[in-house]
């Protein structure tokens, strides 16, 4: 019987590392540019940005109100310039 559960736990465990590794399809790539419309109910990530110099990219990653993921890559000015006045 202990084999048993030992076999099972086994299998459920191998099979979350296999799902982990497969891409996540139900993610939405917004496409990023002006006055883009967002439905941020809340937001998941974003890119730390506190210790980067002049323009990096960005990644927002957010829930909308429909519970779906979105991710938005966008550029935007780092706030750790030490020369910055």
């Amino acid at each position: 019987m202990k084999n048993l559960i030992l076999a099972c736990a086994a299998l459920l465990a191998t099979g979350s590392v296999f799902a982990s590794n497969m891409p996540d399809t139900s993610v939405i790539h917004d496409k990023p540019g002006f006055f883009t419309h967002l439905d941020v109910d809340k937001v998941l990530a974003s890119t730390d940005i506190s210790q980067r110099c002049g323009i990096v990219p960005a990644e927002l990653k957010y829930l909308d109100h429909s519970g779906q993921t979105h991710v938005l890559d966008y550029q935007v000015e780092g706030s750790g310039c030490t020369n910055d006045h």
